[in-house]
């Protein structure tokens, strides 16, 4: 039996539900270990996320970035990419938006925070199209170049923020001086979330928009299912690779001047979150599609804002969420060996028995 296009839409949803089933089983045997009931744990964990208007008013901030991050992966992979540099782009981008007052008078208002937010997505977007650069002129993996221009970037970071940028009066926790209050991005509708939000959920329905509804889009889709053959046909593979990683790298650059305009006021250490990494499983675990980010940045949000819930109900670290993410990334990666198998494997789908071969005369 022949598999049918329902089957690999069954596959993708199976998948990542099956993996996060698993890593919440496992969350709960690590918490049990340690001597604490999993089944509080797991109550509490999505009582921190979702059990009220406070949890997901949390949940919804912190997804917010996350949107934002995974675009950094999501849009390259379209292309034929792995690209983990985006918490490079982001701390850019927020030092960037920091850095532009410096440099220049902003005008109040929304003009002057529409300034921020596009030289940060401008510094994100040159970031990982270098990555994309060395990928395609000089045949660096693009993999490894990212994530070792995200510690480049990190450094970057830290010797601004600690050095000719920083702000005398911060003492204990060396930032940045802090933006004009006419330039921070408020909330939205009087709920505590952020305009990020807005933005995040926005940029995703546009990358679904372009990648499935724009001949660019399809043409970025021909070159990451194989490169070889776009070029025979004459798309022009290295201008739409390098194009997709800048995309991703503006998302990513964005999510760095939201932090800063949004929440932290100023560049600082703060910055340098993890929210970067966080997007990377946020787009496997969605299959990189852009839509699918959404969901999925608000689950992973929800799991962040329930930490602080575990810690003081049970008295687990703060950051013992984390453990949850890392067993879902590594489970989400195991999953992609049952892909095209699981299927025939749970007796839904006929494995299709090769032919007999004819015998020699």
């Amino acid at each position: 039996m022949t598999r049918q296009p329902w089957h690999d839409v069954a596959e993708a949803f199976l998948l990542p539900l099956l993996a996060l089933s698993g890593a919440l089983l496992m969350f709960g045997l690590w918490v049990w270990f340690g001597g604490h009931d999993p089944l509080q744990a797991w109550t509490l964990l999505f009582k921190g996320a979702f059990g009220d208007a406070f949890s997901w008013q949390n949940t919804l901030q912190r997804a917010a970035p996350l949107m934002l991050t995974a675009l950094c992966v999501a849009i390259p992979a379209r292309a034929g990419l792995t690209v983990i540099g985006g918490e490079g782009a982001l701390v850019l981008g927020g030092l960037a938006c920091a850095g532009l007052p410096y440099l220049m008078t902003m005008p109040a208002g929304a003009a002057g925070t529409a300034m921020l937010l596009l030289v940060a997505a401008l510094a994100g977007a040159a970031w990982i199209a270098l990555a994309g650069a060395l990928r395609q002129f000089r045949g660096v993996n693009e993999t490894i170049s990212s994530l070792l221009l995200g510690y480049i970037a990190i450094a970057l970071f830290k010797h601004f923020v600690e050095g000719p940028m920083r702000d005398p009066a911060s003492l204990n926790k060396p930032s940045t001086l802090p933006l004009d209050e006419s330039l921070l991005i408020g909330t939205m509708f009087g709920y505590d979330v952020h305009w990020g939000l807005a933005f995040g959920v926005v940029l995703c329905c546009v990358a679904a928009l372009w990648l499935g509804g724009s001949t660019h889009g399809f043409a970025t889709r021909v070159v990451g299912g194989n490169a070889r053959a776009a070029r025979l046909v004459g798309l022009p593979a290295h201008r739409l690779i390098i194009t997709a990683c800048a995309l991703g790298g503006a998302a990513a650059g964005l999510a760095g001047g939201i932090e800063v305009a949004a929440v932290h006021t100023s560049a600082n250490a703060a910055l340098i979150g993890g929210l970067g990494y966080a997007g990377i499983l946020v787009s496997f675990v969605a299959r990189h599609h852009p839509l699918a980010v959404i969901p999925v940045a608000i689950l992973f949000g929800g799991f962040g804002a329930a930490g602080s819930l575990l810690q003081r109900r049970m008295g687990l670290p703060d950051a013992s969420v984390q453990v949850l993410l890392g067993f879902a990334f590594v489970l989400i990666l195991a999953g992609e060996a049952l892909r095209g198998r699981l299927l025939p494997l749970a007796g839904w789908l006929p494995v299709r028995q090769p032919l007999p071969q004819a015998k020699a005369a």
